[in-house]
């Protein structure tokens, strides 16, 4: 069986990979909706959203509870809200695809959420956004620093305690259109029958342009932040943190106009994290961690531009921010001047092969790789051409990154050990 990429009558983007033999199938339902398309005054609705989606039992009734059903067919189910795109993802034994895609299809036609619910799902996020806050919003602050309007996709808790049944509705009926969401399917399917079983399932769900915003939402949420870093280096307010230290923020260049360029910021973060980073570590008595991550909280292709790679580097008391600063630009300007070798360049290339093969061994993370790649980077090839792109990035590439790096924009962000008693 061939796999299959094409949309359906509505609309409705279909992504089928048949891998015969698993005994488990995975659907992924993308949607082309994010922390960036939050109203004005509603930061975190996406996320809201989201937690909406996973409609909960009313007492007594386990039919009705969406986590309960697909826990109840031996599968599990989880999502994830990006600044650009929402997913959802569910795994379970092959046998149960048609009742998944039912039970997919049932919660987007019949969302229409309670208020009681409403609060409950408020309370949650906002502990989610606590929790995320107090691991250090390092990525939150350089994204807002170099790109102004950005957002995250957690949300603001005083923002979201304000939004009404009526808000969630609009938002949702906007941006939860046919054309807008990609269904992906991994594992022991036909896709022929996921075809068939998917377009009547899903043929009622809104299939045209997205309507002008309700009234809840006619202040919309102003112009999209400018995908065009400001021309400074920014120093953002610090940040806590259990030793000091600085993070700093680079923009990635756009994954899709520029996707070797791209490709090679990957390639770099991994050279410089397997085997420059350790030894500056044995060099520099100021630098007590460091650790440099590409993409999206770390994962590169994980969101459209603007995306970002981060060096984060932990300091010995009294070394501060401008050691970090310095560790930094030491590593950039070695690699920028002198090309890795070819084993050291191999090493980090066969590092990151290793990273692909492995995720396209869980039928999840590949469901939901077929439905973001299928919005976010129409133009690319599929995930399967992935390990050849990368392993055509050359050790020049990765220098040009590093100098790209060392001669471009950045945001610095402290971070701000407590004061040791005594001080």
């Amino acid at each position: 069986m061939s796999p299959y990429a094409g949309r359906l009558p509505g609309g409705l983007g279909l992504r089928v990979d048949p891998q015969p033999g698993r005994g488990l199938a995975s659907v992924a339902l993308t949607v082309a909706v994010g922390g960036d398309a939050d109203p004005v005054g509603l930061h975190g609705m996406a996320h809201l959203v989201e937690h909406l989606m996973f409609p909960r039992a009313a007492a007594g009734d386990a039919t009705d509870d969406h986590v309960a059903r697909v826990e109840g067919a031996g599968g599990v189910c989880n999502a994830e809200t990006h600044r650009d795109h929402t997913v959802f993802h569910t795994t379970v034994p092959a046998g149960m695809l048609t009742e998944v895609l039912e039970w997919e299809a049932r919660r987007l036609s019949d969302f229409a959420p309670a208020e009681s619910v409403l609060r409950t799902e408020i309370s949650v996020i906002a502990e989610e956004i606590r929790g995320a806050a107090a691991a250090g919003g390092m990525w939150e602050s350089a994204l807002a620093a170099l790109y102004p309007g950005s957002r995250d996709s957690f949300g603001t808790p005083a923002e979201l305690a304000a939004a009404t049944p009526a808000d969630v509705d609009a938002f949702f009926r906007r941006h939860y259109r046919q054309r807008s969401m990609v269904l992906s399917v991994v594992g022991d399917v036909d896709p022929e029958r996921v075809a068939a079983a998917a377009e009547p399932l899903f043929a009622g769900l809104p299939s045209g342009p997205a309507p002008d915003p309700e009234p809840a939402l006619s202040a919309g949420r102003g112009p999209s932040p400018a995908h065009t870093p400001v021309p400074a280096t920014i120093r953002t307010a610090p940040l806590p943190s259990p030793l000091g230290g600085a993070v700093l923020g680079h923009p990635l260049p756009d994954p899709v106009h520029d996707r070797t360029g791209y490709l090679a910021h990957v390639v770099l973060a991994e050279t410089l994290g397997r085997g420059r980073l350790p030894g500056l570590l044995r060099q520099d008595p100021r630098i007590v961690s460091a650790r440099v991550t590409c993409g999206y909280h770390g994962q590169w292709l994980g969101s459209a531009a603007p995306d970002l790679l981060l060096a984060q580097f932990a300091t010995a008391p009294g070394a501060g921010p401008a050691a970090a600063a310095d560790a930094w630009r030491t590593v950039l300007s070695e690699l920028a001047a002198h090309p890795a070798g070819e084993a050291e360049h191999r090493r980090a290339v066969n590092g990151l092969l290793l990273a692909c093969h492995r995720q396209a061994d869980s039928l999840t993370a590949r469901s939901v790789t077929l439905g973001r790649t299928a919005l976010l980077f129409p133009t690319a090839p599929g995930p399967d051409a992935l390990p050849g792109e990368l392993a055509a990035v050359t050790a020049a590439q990765v220098s040009a990154a590093a100098r790209a790096l060392l001669h471009g924009l950045r945001s610095v962000t402290e971070l701000s050990a407590p004061a040791r008693i005594g001080e």
